[in-house]
């Protein structure tokens, strides 16, 4: 069984949980190649951000599970990387019906913004796994608990990947342009993008935003139907914190909103009132 837990953050659910196969490279209509180093204007070390997991069925909300990234500033190997964790466990009401509990790290290289480590440390309703990959940028390979893998030279882990996607120039992108990217997630290799889908004003509990919309390829699985059926809104500042995510899944909808931020780099320009 491969799964992906839906109690952790936006983004991680690229690549869902069940029968997975590489999706479709990215058309001639992207307009942005995958850049190995990438300029970071939207996080620092010392951020936190928390969020909250739930479910729509037959149109009742039922809170699931809660999430976090939290950065910090270390050292591997001689290199200043960026260490962020991200975790997701449900509530201790929800436990009766399942029980996760869920961590993923990355290391990502604070010259280049290329991930150097990555840890995937998951506990589902009695499914456990443990992985830990090595990513060797001179030889491009990932090298994991399973072997070595060839790997392409700007590829991401899938905690990294949030993050590329929160430094990417949205304001250079027309709606409908998409940006491609790869991530390596159980020794295989999927090639992703996002499409941009435009700027719009979103109520949420934590208040209303101004927010940038877009659509991240998610992976045909038992839970989630794959294609484009999801949807993130990331603030529309200098930050691109991720504050709301909806998608359908094979019995109702899942949905996550932030419900905390602390230590950002940037002023949260993008919060219009705050509840």
């Amino acid at each position: 069984m491969k799964t992906l837990s839906l109690f952790l953050v936006p983004f991680f659910m690229f690549v869902a949980d069940g029968n997975k196969k590489a999706a479709a490279p990215a058309t001639p209509e992207a307009v942005a190649a995958p850049a190995c180093s990438i300029p970071n204007t939207a996080f620092q070390a010392g951020e936190k951000v928390g969020f909250t997991v739930g479910y729509s069925v037959a149109g009742a909300f039922v809170p699931a599970g809660t999430g976090s990234f939290f950065t910090t500033l270390e050292k591997m190997n001689g290199r200043t990387v960026y260490h962020i964790t991200g975790t997701g466990r449900t509530l201790s009401s929800y436990e009766w019906a399942y029980k996760a509990y869920d961590t993923y790290e990355t290391y990502v290289d604070v010259e280049t913004f290329q991930p150097l480590r990555f840890i995937r440390n998951i506990n589902e309703g009695g499914y456990k796994k443990y992985q830990n990959v090595s990513f060797n940028k001179s030889a491009n390979t990932a090298i994991s608990n399973e072997g070595v893998f060839k790997v392409p030279a700007c590829v991401h882990d899938v905690v990294s990947s949030v993050f590329y996607a929160r430094n990417v120039d949205y304001n250079s992108l027309k709606p409908g342009d998409k940006v491609p990217f790869s991530v390596f997630l159980d020794n295989e290799i999927f090639g992703m993008y996002i499409r941009y889908m435009g700027k719009e004003t979103i109520t949420t509990k934590y208040g209303k935003f101004k927010a940038i919309k877009i659509k991240p390829l998610t992976i045909k699985g038992t839970i989630f139907e794959g294609g484009e059926k999801m949807t993130v809104w990331i603030t529309d500042d200098a930050n691109r914190v991720p504050i709301r995510v909806e998608s359908p899944i094979i019995v109702g909808k899942v949905k996550i909103e932030m419900t905390s931020f602390d230590g950002l780099k940037n002023p949260m320009t993008a919060l219009v009132k705050k509840n």
